[in-house]
C-alpha cells in the first residue's frame, strides 16, 4: 500500500484505515454475463405456471445452510401462497419429498443458469460473501442477506452484511436468529419497502465496478 497510487476499495468503512487521499470506492468487478440474463430461461428451467407471483431467490452457498434450507422448506405451504421459489440449497441437500411442488425449484447449485435466476427474481435470500453482495448491488436486487456466523467463520460476512445495511442495500438476519417467524417477517418487510433499497442501490457505483477501476489504472500509467 505505501507505493501504490490509488488503492480500491469494495466497502466505505475500508477507506477510513487508509491514508487520505489514496482509496477510491469503486465496489467489486462482477462477471458481466450476470447482467445479461433472461427471466424466460428461468420460468422454463423452474417450471413455473403461475407468474402473477414474484420470485424469491435462496443462494446458500456451495454447501448450502441448514437453517436457511429448513425455514425455507417450513414456510412453503405460506410462502407458495404469494411467491414461486428457486431455492439453491447447496450439495447434498436436495429434498425429494418436495420435487414436484408446484412453485418451488430447487438445485444443488447453479452455475451460467443464475444469471437468468437473477434476472427472473423479485427478491434474493444470500449470504453475504463479498462478490455475492457486490453481484446483488450491481443488479439492484432487493435482498436479505444472511451472514455466516462468527463461529464458522472469520466474521467478513458479517462485517460486509453490516456496510451494505448501513448503506441501505440491505435487511440483515444474523443466522443465530433465524426463525419461521424472523424470516418470514424479513420477507414481508423487504417487499413492502423494496423501493426504497432499489433506490439506494441506484445511487451506488456497483454496475460500474470495471470501467472506475479501468480508469484509475489508465490515469496511473499517463502519470508514469
Amino acid at each position: 500500500i505505501p507505493s501504490a497510487t490509488k488503492v480500491c476499495c469494495n466497502f466505505p468503512e475500508t477507506m477510513k484505515y487508509l491514508p487520505e487521499g489514496k482509496a477510491v470506492l469503486t465496489g467489486s468487478p462482477i462477471r458481466q454475463e450476470l447482467l445479461n440474463g433472461n427471466p424466460s430461461n428461468a420460468i422454463k428451467l423452474c417450471h413455473f405456471e403461475n407468474m402473477e407471483k414474484p420470485v424469491i431467490l435462496i443462494i446458500g452457498g456451495s454447501t448450502g445452510s441448514r437453517a436457511i434450507n429448513t425455514a425455507i422448506r417450513d414456510l412453503l405451504p405460506e410462502l407458495l401462497k404469494r411467491y414461486n421459489i428457486i431455492h439453491l440449497c447447496g450439495k447434498g441437500n436436495l429434498d425429494e419429498t418436495l420435487k414436484d411442488t408446484d412453485g418451488y425449484a430447487q438445485f444443488e447449485y447453479a452455475n451460467k443458469e443464475l444469471a437468468d435466476m437473477f434476472a427472473l427474481a423479485s427478491l434474493v435470500i444470500s449470504r453475504a460473501g463479498a462478490n455475492a453482495i457486490c453481484e446483488l448491488l450491481a443488479l439492484h436486487k432487493p435482498n436479505i442477506l444472511i451472514p455466516l456466523s462468527a463461529a464458522a467463520s472469520r466474521g467478513d460476512q458479517i462485517l460486509n452484511a453490516t456496510s451494505f445495511r448501513s448503506s441501505g442495500y440491505s435487511y440483515v438476519l444474523e443466522e443465530e436468529a433465524v426463525t419461521n417467524t424472523a424470516l418470514l417477517e424479513a420477507i414481508d418487510h423487504v417487499f413492502s419497502h423494496k423501493e426504497r433499497y432499489v433506490e439506494a442501490m441506484e445511487k451506488s457505483n456497483g454496475k460500474n465496478s470495471i470501467a472506475a477501476i479501468v480508469s484509475l489504472i489508465n490515469d496511473a500509467a499517463k502519470k508514469n
